[in-house]
Formats: structure tokens, C-alpha cells, sequence
């Protein structure tokens, strides 16, 4: 589907959204085109608290000093990836949420094992089946950054759990194409499994794209009259955004950012989105050739938090709106090319000490005790730019 050929429609509305099927070979075709949704914002389902034990639990030493001694019953130390492996190597991938320490015994049989109880929110990120016949459970915090340790177990991990209760997608003042009014006249089993609910700035550039199951529940003439109508999908997806940050999702309606900074007043939540706007932004970039050799000027008086720290960055080697990571391997593969700036060349960074001070005390690196801040300086000068800190 090529979105320019779809931008205009002869209604008084403004339009703001394609619906587009995806076919097997990954092709778009459309749906409908729409005014308004309703249900496009909303909370994400609390994941339940579970309690769950790690059996010979093997800490790497940066973990332990996180949880701290025995008596420390209250540490809480964000979330944790757990691969689950077997001789051929990791099978399984699931996240604990906001992972809480209850207790913590060490094993008298085994010097520097442990039982952990901890608890958490417990998400599979991949399609969870029965564990392997001997497997062996490796975790990782920080965004999978930082090596936590070793299991031989964790109890309570497999399980089988309700799935969320679905929250469905209202489209309102909808202009159907055939194709969709076919869909609706054949069995719910045999309608196309997926789409896009492509959203439109108000200039008709693609703003964003969410994932949704195409699961039609009712169609109906619309409240807005004319010939359009209201389409109810039975669930919108979990790519939908929290309304926290809907003033962003408006913010963006008037198109990419061309001012410095935009994104300064916003928290961590806040900054992360405007980062994937930046990438949703351009959907199906357009290739642009990589410049090097120029000095660059980095303004980090707003860089409190690693969102900040690549939004700074972003702006300063390419312009306000532009994508270059959002987080450490990303950042990593965008200095290898393809996104418009390429070492060598030279970094600005101003009032560098503002991150410096955010970051001190977080150690990303377990051995050689790096924040940061210090990690994103030593990958750039390794790759060939020269930093200097002002």
C-alpha cells in the first residue's frame, strides 16, 4: 500500500487513519480510511504478581551488591530478562517485571549458591512451551545489559496463565474499499489475521503504525452520517499507547519536530515515545547518504536519563525529529551506518557534566564499573569520533 495515494478523501473530516490488511508476503492493502478512534489510547493491563523461587541461583558479584545482604528483604532491582537454555543454547526468552527480593538463603551444601525468592510480574517473550528435559536458566537485568547470574531452576516460571482481557478499537467515520466489506461477508475464521492501523499527521505523513488483529466484530452505519461507517474491532492490540502520552501522539500530529529540545520537558516514559515517533516517523525510509569528517554540537543541559541521552544525540548529529537509537545496541549499529552520520567525526558534548552527575552511581558495566555515560563516550571514541567534553 503506498500511503500518498490514500492522503485525501472527498469528506469534510479530517483523515487520520488507514486501516490495512497485511497479506502473507508482508503487503499492506486497504482497509478503510477513518476519522476518528476510539480506544486507541489506553492503560496497559497490569501484569499479575506472582512469587517465584530461583534455585541455585549462582549471582554474578555487581547483582549480589544490588540485592545486598541477607537482612535486605525490601531490594527492589527493576526488571530481569531470563533466557532459558538447553545445550544448543537459549530456547526461551521471558521478562520478570519490577522484580522485588522477599528472600534470600544461602545454600550450606554449596558455597556461593543461593535460593531467591523474589516477586514479580511475569511476561513471556516468546511462545512459552514445556521447559527442556535439563535446562539452565541465565539472567539478565538493565534491558539485558548486565549479566545477573546463573539458575538451576526457577520455580513457578511455567505455568499456564490467563491471557488479558482484550480492549477493543473503535473507528468512527470509516470509508470502506471493497475489501473490507468482502471480509465482513465471510466466516470470522477465514478473514485475514492482521493489519495496521496506519495514523496520519495532519500533513497525511505516516505518524505511526500500530499492530492489530483484524478480528471485525460489527460495522455499522456511522454517527457521522453520509456514507461512512463504524467499525468495532474485537481487540486494537498492545501496541497501543498509555494516554500518558497522548500530549506527545498531539504534539507530533503537527508533524516532526523542527525545534531543538521538544522533548526535554517530558520524563523517562515520555522521552522513550517521542524516540519511537522519531522512528515511526519514517516508515519506509527513503536511504541517505552517510557524511563524516564535520564537527557536531551536542546541548546536554536536558540529559537526566538514557531517553535524553539519545534524543540529545539524535538531534545533534542529525537535526531535531531524526533517529539515531534508543538505547545501547541500537546506538551501536547507527554508528555503523545507514542512518546519515558516520565516524570519524567530532563530538561537542556540552555541559557534559549535567549527564555525568545523572548517571554516577549506575554501573552498567559490572567489571570495569563504567556508567552510562561513560560506555556511550568509550563506544564513540572506539568507533572514531572524538569527544570532547565541555
Amino acid at each position: 500500500m503506498q500511503v500518498s495515494k490514500h492522503t485525501t478523501w472527498p469528506h469534510a473530516l479530517p483523515l487520520r487513519y488507514l486501516l490495512a490488511e497485511v497479506d502473507a508476503d508482508d503487503q499492506e492493502h486497504l482497509w478503510a480510511s477513518c476519522a476518528a478512534a476510539e480506544g486507541l489510547f489506553v492503560e496497559p493491563s497490569p501484569v499479575p504478581r506472582e512469587v517465584l523461587a530461583l534455585r541455585g541461583f549462582r549471582p554474578e558479584d555487581a547483582f549480589m551488591r544490588t540485592i545486598g545482604d541477607a537482612d535486605n528483604s525490601h531490594a527492589v532491582i527493576g526488571d530481569l530478562a531470563v533466557e532459558v537454555w538447553d545445550e544448543g543454547g537459549p530456547q526461551e526468552w521471558w521478562t520478570l517485571k519490577d522484580v522485588a527480593v522477599l528472600a534470600q538463603l544461602p545454600d550450606p551444601d554449596s558455597p556461593g549458591l543461593y535460593d531467591l525468592v523474589v516477586g514479580a510480574g511475569v511476561v513471556p517473550d516468546t511462545d512459552a512451551g514445556q521447559p527442556p528435559k535439563a535446562p539452565r536458566f541465565e539472567l539478565f537485568a538493565g534491558g539485558r545489559a548486565t549479566p545477573g547470574g546463573q539458575a538451576s531452576t526457577v520455580d513457578g516460571l511455567f505455568k499456564s496463565r490467563p491471557a488479558p482481557v482484550p480492549v477493543p478499537l473503535k473507528l468512527i467515520g470509516c470509508e470502506p474499499t471493497e475489501l473490507l466489506l468482502a471480509a465482513v461477508h465471510r466466516p470470522r475464521r477465514a478473514r485475514p489475521g492482521w493489519g495496521h492501523l496506519v495514523v496520519l499527521d495532519r500533513d497525511g505523513a505516516v505518524m505511526a503504525a500500530v499492530t492489530l488483529s483484524l478480528d471485525l466484530t460489527d460495522l455499522r452505519p456511522s454517527v457521522l452520517g453520509g456514507t461512512l461507517v463504524d467499525i468495532t474491532m474485537a481487540d486494537g492490540g498492545d501496541e497501543r499507547p498509555s494516554p500518558a502520552v497522548r500530549p506527545i501522539w498531539d504534539r507530533w500530529h503537527q508533524g516532526p519536530a523542527t525545534e531543538p529540545n521538544l522533548w526535554a520537558p517530558y520524563d523517562s516514559a515520555g522521552r522513550t515515545e517521542w524516540i519511537g515517533l522519531t522512528t515511526r516517523a519514517w516508515r519506509i525510509p527513503a536511504p541517505r547518504p552517510d557524511r563524516s569528517g564535520a564537527e557536531y554540537h551536542l546541548d546536554g543541559r536536558f540529559v537526566t536519563d538514557a531517553p535524553g541521552l539519545h534524543c540529545a544525540m539524535a538531534e545533534a548529529l542529525l537535526g531535531p525529529g531524526f533517529y539515531f537509537g534508543r538505547e545501547w545496541n541500537a546506538f551501536k549499529d547507527c554508528l555503523c551506518g545507514g542512518f546519515g552520520v558516520v565516524p570519524p567525526f567530532t563530538l561537542n558534548w556540552h555541559d557534559s557534566d549535567v549527564a555525568r552527575q545523572a548517571f554516577a552511581g549506575v554501573f552498567t558495566d559490572p567489571a570495569e564499573r563504567l556508567t552510562y555515560f561513560e560506555e556511550v563516550v568509550r563506544l564513540l571514541e572506539r568507533n572514531g569520533v572524538s569527544v570532547v567534553l565541555r
